[in-house]
Parts: C-alpha cells; structure tokens; sequence
C-alpha cells in the first residue's frame, strides 16, 4: 500500500511559540521601528522643504501623499515575495532601497526628483517591507499568543512615530534636512540590513502546511473561510479596513484643526494627538491579549464597537478638558482594529499566502486613513461643521461593524451546523 511522507521536521528550536519566536519578535519589533521611520520623517521636514525648494505648502506635502500610496501598494508586492521566499529577502531589498531613498532625497536638485525618492525608494521598495511582511510573518509563529504577539509587532509602528520626529527634529535644526537625510540613510540601511539577516528561518505554518489549530473557527475548511469564496471573503475584509480607517481618520487627521477652530490653538491639539497615539500603543497591547482569548473577528467587532463610541462622544463635548478625555478614549479603543485584521487573515485564511492577503487588507486601511482625511475635510468644507465630518465619519464605522458582524455570523452559523451534523 502507498504510504504518505511524513511532514518535514522543524528544529525544536524552531517550533511555534518557542523561545526562538520570542526572540524573533523582538527583532521584528526593532525592524519595523527602524524600517517605518520613513512614514514620519518625511512630515517634519516639510517646512525645510519647502524653504529649499521655494515651494508652497501644498507641493511640500505631496511626497508624503505619494510615499504613503507606495507604502500601501508595496506592502502586497512585498507580502508576495515574502510568501514565495520567506521575509528576509524582502526585508534586504527594503533596507537597501531604504537607504538609498533617503540619500537620494538628500542629493535630490528639486521637488521632482525628492517626491519620486519618497515614493518608489522610500514608500514602495522600502518602508513597506517592514510592515505587512512582518505582520504576516509573526502571525505565522505563534498560535497560543497569536494575538499579543502581532500587537507587539504593530506597535512598533507608532514607536516609530514616538522616537524618529524628535531626532531628525534635532539634526535638521543642527546640520540641516539635507544631512539628517544622510545620516538617516547610513543608520537605517545598514541597521535594517543586519537585523533583516536574521530573520532567515521560514515559519513553521508554512514549512509544515500546517492545517488549522483544532477547535479554532477555520478547522473545517481554509478554503472558503466564512462560507464564501476566497475572493469574496478578502474582498469583503478589504472594504472593511477601508470603512474602519476612514472613521478612524477624522480624529487623527483633524483634531488640530477641530481645537484651533473651537479657538484651543494648534498646540492643545497636538497634546490631543500625542495622547491619542500613546493611548493607541496601549491599545494594541491590550487588544492583543484580548484576541488570544476570543479571537480576530471578535476583537474587530469589539474595537469597531467602541470606536463608533468614542466618535458619538465627540459630538455633545466640545470642551478643553472633555476633548482630552475623549481623545484618549478613542486612541484606547481604535488602537487594535489594525493588528486584528492580521489574526483573521491568519485564523480563516491558508497560512502559505499570509503575507499576500494580510498586505491587501493593510493597504486598505492606509487607503481608508488617506479617503478619511481628505473626505473630513471635503464634508467640512461643503458644510463648515467638524460636526458633519464626524457623522461621516460614524457612518463609515457602522459600514465596518455591519461587515465584521455578518462575518462572525457567519462562522457561528457554520460551526452550529457542523456539530449538529456530528451529533
């Protein structure tokens, strides 16, 4: 009789939720806040920019609206090429056009050559490696603390956020944005390229095909997660990161605006953001743990739950001290909405294409920050009320909750059906 291989052996070291996973996490943690500074160096230039260049405000922001369309649109091609070959080859050719993109925005003559640097170097070829790659790729290593686990990793997003504008602050105000470039160039290559070394070992799921963990929603089929296609399902994740980071734009966007027109000033409103985005931090931690206990789609109902609060609250308090209450409120309750689209993807989708499916849904949601702002202040604009921008924004929020709803629905409905068939 014809006898099945066994499955190929993974080295003990190298076993899901290991010590091994562990200590690549805290790599991952250190890329990813290396590798995303390109998201936020690029803001506090701007100024310097435009004063090189003789710009006007709108063409100094213009590399940060294209570097952010490459990001999105890079982390596919990036997840791809991570599900073929594994992360670190990936994680190399983003630490070398990293580096090569800032040194070209130093060199760069004009505004042409500084936003195409931004966008392709930076954006596309860069940053992007070291966000929905290594989303997808901790996912892979852990089942028991799955959730935590792509928390942590996200997190190093907004730490990204926190430590590098002080920095290159210091160094444009010193030596110039022509030489905090470089230097950024020189560090964030050569940085990203050593710790992208390690981080050779494929995931267990993948090397072993592994099917889903018993008991979790997806045991019986990943190949129509929810009862529906594998299309449809992705599409349908996609629509919902983009409705959730519409409504999540309106705050983070616009609150400095909202509080200089409630006549706060500019400064009472970035304190406002900061508090939102270290809540956010928190938030991710927090969501993390919460999703090992009752998984993806219920974390992503929960959080969506609770933004769409925080959103309402914004319309009936409109003082100093309600402002700030509801700020960390939202940042408390939006902050794991993003890391739990990666545990979806993972729980409901073949653990091999990961990396491609986690950076659809990741681009969606860069997507949706992007429509989100411009759309707050389009609706502002037509109706001269923040008023009006937040219902908008409400709106988009019920959107995401309806879908995540229906999804977990879903699964309910088909895990009902498989035990009454069983007994």
């Amino acid at each position: 009789m014809p006898t099945t291989a066994p499955p190929p052996r993974l080295p003990d070291a190298h076993q899901p939720d290991s010590r091994y996973a562990l200590w690549r996490l805290l790599v991952t943690l250190l890329i990813m806040t290396v590798g995303s500074s390109g998201m936020y160096v690029v803001s506090v230039v701007i100024p310097a920019v435009q004063a090189d260049f003789g710009i006007d405000r709108a063409q100094a922001s213009l590399p940060y609206t294209l570097l952010m369309i490459g990001f999105g649109v890079g982390g596919v091609v990036m997840g791809r090429l991570a599900d073929r070959f594994g992360v670190m080859w990936p994680l190399l050719g983003g630490a070398v056009a990293l580096g090569l993109g800032y040194v070209a925005c130093a060199l760069a003559p004009n505004i042409v050559v500084f936003v195409a640097a931004q966008a392709v170097l930076v954006g596309l070829l860069g940053s992007s490696a070291a966000f929905a790659p290594l989303v997808a790729d901790t996912s892979l290593w852990f089942v028991k603390r799955r959730g935590i686990a792509v928390a942590i990793c996200a997190s190093g997003n907004y730490i990204a956020g926190a430590v590098w504008p002080p920095i290159v602050q210091h160094f444009v105000e010193t030596v110039g944005w022509r030489q905090a470039y470089l230097g950024m160039g020189v560090f964030c290559g050569v940085t990203m390229f050593g710790l992208a070394l390690l981080m050779r070992p494929r995931p267990p799921a993948v090397v072993l095909n592994a099917a889903p963990v018993a008991g979790s929603p997806i045991a019986a089929d990943t190949l129509r997660p929810f009862g529906l296609s594998l299309g449809t399902a992705q599409g349908l994740l996609c629509v919902a990161g983009v409705a959730c980071c519409v409504a999540m734009a309106m705050p983070q966007v616009h609150i400095v605006a909202y509080c200089t027109d409630l006549g706060f000033g500019a400064a009472r409103g970035a304190q406002m953001l900061s508090l939102m985005l270290a809540c956010g931090i928190v938030s991710r931690l927090v969501s993390g743990a919460i999703c090992d206990r009752i998984g993806g789609l219920r974390t992503l109902l929960l959080g969506s739950a609770l933004q769409c609060v925080a959103l309402l609250l914004f319309l009936p308090f409109d003082g100093l001290v309600p402002l700030f209450v509801v700020s960390a409120m939202f940042g408390l309750f939006q902050g794991g909405l993003v890391p739990s689209y990666a545990i979806i993807v993972r729980e409901h989708f073949p653990p091999a294409e990961a990396g491609a499916r986690v950076g659809t849904v990741l681009m969606c949601t860069l997507l949706g920050m992007a429509l989100g702002g411009w759309m707050s202040g389009k609706v502002f604009d037509l109706t001269g009320s923040y008023h009006a921008a937040f219902v908008n924004g409400i709106a988009w929020n019920l959107l995401n909750l309806s879908i995540a709803a229906t999804l977990l629905w879903r699964v309910r409905g088909r895990l009902t059906r498989t035990a009454i068939l069983r007994m």
